[in-house]
């Protein structure tokens, strides 16, 4: 489920405890979620005469907004969805593997239609661990006469939490091997001469390549079924304080920023870009899973 609802995205991290640090990659990074910039792409939602539609997400949804579940395919994570309408303003999302809930998304409107609240949970990963987070959202277009008060097209603005287990991970630049791990147990060890390796604890079973561009810049490409789904660029600053990581979704190249921040007590900074899905998706983005907060 690595960078699923993941877009093109910039994050902010700090880095504890780099004073053993081989190489400027090395060490465990949390980005700063106050800083973030939001897709500039929108989401469309249409819920109207019983039917729940979401054409802008990566796998395009309609099925009835009755409550129950209902059977999808194309998704590694989860094989039903549910949609149910709470009132007019609110509706929630269950998303289930063999029955078992592995995603929720409840989106709550204002009163005045024009922003909305999403909080959202995920346990499709290695460990079966809960994340979870809350975002906030501004209405781009209305909806149509009579649909309900989440239709219409709708930009994130705002990602207001995560929990702990979506703000670290660790980048590690040993000899020849580039490795990446996450709390929620997903993780790879990659040759920099492009073998393809497989992304453990990853439900997707993507594999990944990476190469060194220069002394600065490692790119890490990931497969799904042998064609080139993501590009990811790691490009460390010329003083070691701060990372750029850009990564082009190839399946639809939405784009989010997150500029970068300080270092302070061995502590660096990353700037992540990445590229993910739509907001429906949000909790299956694993590159979203580091929208981290600074402690400078």
């Amino acid at each position: 489920m690595k960078r699923l609802f993941w877009f093109g995205s910039i994050l902010s991290l700090v880095m504890p405890v780099q004073a053993l640090a081989q190489s400027p990659f090395d060490g465990t990074w949390r980005i700063n979620l106050a800083e973030s910039q939001s897709s500039t792409k929108p989401e469309v939602y249409l819920l109207q005469d019983g039917t729940y539609r979401c054409p802008t997400c990566d796998l395009p949804l309609e099925i009835p907004a009755d409550g129950r579940d209902h059977k999808i395919t194309g998704e590694p994570c989860y094989d039903t969805v549910s949609v149910k309408v709470v009132d007019d303003r609110t509706t929630e999302e269950t998303d289930k593997r063999n029955g078992k809930a592995v995603g929720t998304i409840r989106m709550t409107v204002s009163l005045d239609g024009n922003t909305a609240t999403v909080e959202w949970t995920e346990s499709c990963n290695a460990q079966g661990d809960v994340v979870a987070g809350k975002d906030i959202m501004a209405r781009v277009s209305q909806r149509p006469r009579g649909a309900h008060g989440v239709s219409g097209s709708w930009r994130i603005t705002k990602r207001m939490s995560r929990s702990d287990n979506a703000l670290l991970v660790t980048l590690k630049l040993e000899g020849d091997t580039f490795s990446f791990a996450d709390p929620t147990g997903q993780s790879y060890a990659a040759k920099l001469d492009g073998t393809v390796t497989p992304y453990k604890g990853d439900p997707s079973n993507t594999m990944v390549s990476v190469k060194p561009i220069d002394e600065h810049t490692i790119e890490e490409t990931d497969k799904r079924e042998g064609k080139i789904v993501e590009v990811t660029c790691f490009t460390v600053s010329a003083d070691g304080k701060t990372m750029t990581v850009s990564m082009e979704n190839k399946v639809n190249g939405i784009t989010r920023n997150h500029p970068a921040v300080c270092r302070a007590q061995a502590v660096g900074s990353i700037t992540w870009h990445v590229t993910t899905r739509s907001a429906r998706d949000l909790w299956k983005s694993r590159w979203l899973r580091i929208d981290f907060s600074s402690e400078c």
